[in-house]
C-alpha cells in the first residue's frame, strides 16, 4: 500500500497540492517566481493544444517544448507549466519526478511520452484471453524504470470460472506486488483501489484495448465520460475507445490519467527496470564466470545452469532475453540517431563531418 505523503511546507497555495503539487516542484522555483507566473498542470494533450488547470485558471495553451534537462521533448499529460500571467503563454516546463515512456511505434522510433508525474501505475488486464504474462512483465518494467508504484488490476472477475488463478499468476511476477481482482462495473469492488487515489495522488492506467479500462474509469469517476465498446468473442480483443491522454478528477481528491490502448509496447532505455522485474535472473548473472556472459553457450554460465537444474523457469528466461535484447537494440538505435543528428549539425556548421575518436 502507498505510504502517506509528508505534509508540504512550501510557499505556494495549498490548492496546488490538490492538483498534485509536491515540494519537488517548489525546489525548482525561486520564491519571487511564485508571484510572477501562473502555475498550472497539463490535464490533456490534444493535437494542436494542451489543456491546463491551475488554482484560478483553466483553458488551453500552445504545445510547449521541454527545456534542456527535461526528458521527452514536449509537455505531456501530468506536467507542470509556468505561464505568463498576461498572455498565458507557457514559459517553463518543470522537471518531472516520474515519466512513463515507450519507444514510439513505426520505423522512425524515438521516445513517446505516456504520462508524467505519476505516483501509481494501474496495469489493467482481464480474466480472459487478454491475460498475458509477457505483456504484464513489459508494463512492470515500464513502471519500475519510471520509479512508479505498479499495481496490477485484473478485471472481468465475474466472467471467469476461477478468477483467483489469474490473480495468483499476476502476484507471482514481482515480490511485494499489489494485485487487485474486480468487476469494473461494481463501485464496491472498484473501491479496492481507493488507497492509491487520495488527495493530490496521480494514478495512470495502461493496458491493451478491451480489458475494461474505460468501464473502470467511468465507475471511479461516477460518470459515463468515456465511451465503451464490446469485446469480440472470438479472441477477447477490444477496440480503442480512448484516443487522448487526459486527467480526470476523482471524488477522493486524486487524479486519474487515462491512456489509449497500446497495440505495440516497445521498450527503450529500461535496463534498470528489467533488472528489477527479473531480479532473480539479474542476481544469478552476477555469478557467471564471464562478466560479459550472453547466457548462451559460454562456459560457467550461472543462469543457464539454473535453467538446466530446473531452478529457473525456461520460458521466463527466454522472456528476459527477449526484453533485454529489445531494449539494447532500441537504446543503441536511439544513440545512433543522436550521433547522426550531432554529426549532421557539425557538417552544417563546419562543412566537415565529425569523425569518431
Amino acid at each position: 500500500m502507498p505510504e502517506n505523503r509528508p505534509e508540504p511546507v512550501s510557499t505556494p497555495s495549498r490548492d496546488l497540492f490538490d492538483l498534485g503539487w509536491r515540494p519537488f516542484f517548489s525546489q525548482q522555483i525561486d520564491a519571487d517566481e511564485f508571484g510572477l507566473f501562473k502555475i498550472c498542470r497539463v490535464t490533456a494533450v490534444h493535437r494542436s493544444v494542451l489543456h491546463v488547470l491551475g488554482v484560478d485558471n483553466e483553458g488551453t495553451v500552445p504545445h510547449f517544448a521541454a527545456d534542456r534537462g527535461v526528458d521527452g521533448g514536449f509537455a505531456t499529460a501530468g506536467d507542470w507549466l509556468l505561464l505568463d500571467p498576461q498572455t498565458l503563454q507557457p514559459k517553463r516546463l518543470l522537471r518531472r519526478f516520474s515519466l512513463i515512456k515507450r519507444r514510439a511505434p513505426g520505423k522512425r522510433g524515438g521516445l513517446q511520452m505516456i504520462a508524467a508525474n505519476v505516483d501509481t501505475l494501474f496495469i489493467v488486464t482481464s480474466c480472459n484471453q487478454d491475460f498475458n504474462i509477457a505483456r504484464l512483465e513489459r508494463y512492470l518494467t515500464l513502471a519500475r524504470e519510471a520509479n512508479v508504484t505498479p499495481v496490477i488490476v485484473v478485471t472481468k472477475s465475474d466472467l471467469a470460472d476461477e478468477p483467483d488463478a489469474f490473480r495468483r499468476a499476476a502476484d507471482a511476477l514481482l515480490s511485494g506486488l499489489d494485485v487487485v481482482a474486480l468487476n469494473a462495473r461494481l463501485p464496491e469492488e472498484v473501491a479496492q483501489l481507493a488507497p492509491w487515489c487520495g488527495r493530490g495522488q496521480t494514478v495512470a492506467f495502461v493496458g491493451s484495448s478491451g480489458v475494461g479500462k474505460s468501464t473502470l474509469i467511468n465507475t471511479m469517476t461516477g460518470a459515463g465520460r468515456i465511451s465503451t465498446q464490446a469485446v469480440r468473442e472470438d479472441d477477447a480483443k477490444g477496440r480503442h475507445t480512448t484516443s487522448a491522454r487526459q486527467l480526470h478528477r476523482l471524488d477522493s481528491g486524486g487524479w486519474l490519467l487515462d491512456t489509449p490502448g497500446m497495440r505495440e509496447l516497445q521498450l527503450q532505455d529500461v535496463q534498470q527496470g528489467i533488472e528489477d522485474v527479473f531480479a532473480d535472473i539479474s542476481e544469478l548473472a552476477l555469478s557467471c564466470r564471464f562478466r560479459n556472459c550472453l547466457h548462451g553457450t559460454e562456459p560457467g554460465c550461472a543462469v543457464r545452469a539454473a535453467v538446466d537444474r530446473g531452478e529457473l523457469d525456461a520460458t521466463r528466461f527466454e522472456r528476459w532475453k527477449k526484453l533485454a535484447a529489445e531494449d539494447a537494440l532500441n537504446t543503441q538505435s536511439r544513440g545512433d540517431r543522436r550521433a547522426k543528428s550531432r554529426n549532421g549539425a557539425r557538417v552544417v556548421k563546419t562543412g566537415k563531418p565529425e569523425l569518431p575518436e
